[in-house]
């Protein structure tokens, strides 16, 4: 058994046996330490997590503040020349020594120490046109459409190509050269006469000089004289710029009622001859085809007075309303086989592009009855029913009074 004496644990005494005090186990004295104190009381409270994270965050600051400022002394002691060496002469790997001097000089910006960002983008400053260009018509094209891409209104195409549209929408086909003027406006032929330049400018609502200092007409001013007796040659097409007109319309006119069909006479072979009698419509109004969207243009007055319905070769057309057929056969004026009905109510609604057509002048029908099959005749550039609801005196929007698709 091991007797020597450990101060951590004393031997046991035997009975009655006392031991001169000089001898006697001393008690150990620890002296006391308050930040140790302080930490386990906070400990005991449940503060302890909170303490490290104190801790942990002034340590970081004091750390990042010694290095700023060991940054800074650097700076201002040592030169630039041997800080590129030092720095060279301290990393993990060795590295030659480049001189300074071999570093191309820095881009001339203008502003001391900002270099220059590469761009491949190149900014083109818009200039307005002043010259009339050539665009041929695609598969798809509208005059709308082509207006909308050129910045243009759509009157000002039709304005503008008279000779290939004759102020018709449906006139368009792929393939067609079309004049773009730059501005909107109208491109017309002065043909002189007895008509005096000053006048022929007013019927377009503009001055003569509106038209002779338009850049885009290339005139000398200086020998163009009086601007309403201008030196111009005949037969000289000119820009318009802001100039208007009044577009044609090769629908069937306005009044053709069953009171006065004869009036639609001049529109082909379709016009009826006198008519009474027959049923009234009820005032409203159902869709006269199958599907309710449009294919094609949409009521864009003065340019298009209806709207274009999608349908299938071949598919069946109805009376919207109850009424007396009016017209029934071709338009020469690029509606092809059409019909108008006459409600008796003020109102007339007309059928355009029929690929047949199955009823009569002066025929009685009933709201919903078949009246022909939608088609692509006239001037059209694909299969749909052109339709349109007016009154003896103006057009009316046909989307106002047809029941939502």
């Amino acid at each position: 058994m091991n007797s020597e004496f450990r101060e951590d644990a004393p031997q046991a005494e035997p009975q009655n046996e006392k031991r001169p005090a000089e001898y006697a186990p001393k008690q150990k004295t620890r002296s006391r330490n308050p930040l140790t104190e302080w930490t386990n009381a906070l400990l005991g409270l449940g503060l302890g997590e909170s303490l490290l994270r104190v801790g942990t965050t002034a340590l970081s600051l004091l750390l990042i503040a010694a290095a700023i400022a060991l940054l800074r002394a650097y700076n201002q002691e040592v030169p630039f020349k041997f800080r590129a060496r030092l720095a060279f002469a301290v990393g993990p790997t060795a590295t030659p020594l480049i001189d300074p001097g071999l570093f191309p000089p820095p881009l001339e910006t203008g502003i001391p120490g900002v270099a220059r960002a590469a761009d491949d983008h190149t900014n083109i400053p818009t200039r307005p046109r002043q010259e009339i260009i050539k665009y041929t018509v695609v598969e798809g094209d509208s005059v709308f459409g082509i207006a909308e891409k050129f910045g243009l209104q759509p009157e000002t195409i039709l304005w503008g190509n008279y000779t290939v549209l004759a102020d018709d929408p449906h006139g368009l086909y792929p393939g067609q050269e079309l004049n773009i003027l730059p501005v909107n406006g109208v491109y017309y032929q002065w043909l002189g006469g007895s008509t005096t330049f000053a006048d022929w400018a007013a019927f377009f609502g503009v001055t003569p000089a509106d038209i002779i200092e338009y850049p885009g007409n290339h005139f000398n001013l200086e020998a163009i004289g009086d601007y309403n007796s201008p030196n111009i040659e005949q037969g000289l097409w000119l820009i318009i710029p802001g100039g208007e007109r009044e577009l044609i319309s090769w629908s069937a006119p306005l009044g053709l009622t069953r009171d006065n069909p004869a009036i639609a006479t001049e529109m082909g072979p379709g016009a009826c001859g006198s008519i009474s009698g027959g049923v009234s419509g009820y005032g409203t109004f159902i869709w006269p085809a199958n599907k309710h969207y449009l294919s094609g243009y949409n009521y864009q007055p003065p340019i298009h007075w209806g709207i274009d319905i999608a349908g299938n070769l071949g598919e069946g057309v109805y009376a919207s309303d109850a009424g007396v057929v009016v017209y029934a056969g071709w338009n020469k004026y690029g509606y092809g086989n059409m019909i108008m009905i006459d409600h008796g109510t003020g109102f007339q609604t007309l059928y355009a592009h029929l690929e047949q057509i199955y009823v009569g002048c002066g025929q009685s029908v009933g709201q919903g009855d078949p009246i022909g099959a939608i088609g692509s005749t006239g001037k059209s550039s694909g299969a749909h029913l052109h339709f349109e609801i007016r009154t003896t005196t103006y057009f009316v929007n046909p989307w106002d009074y047809l029941p939502p698709p």
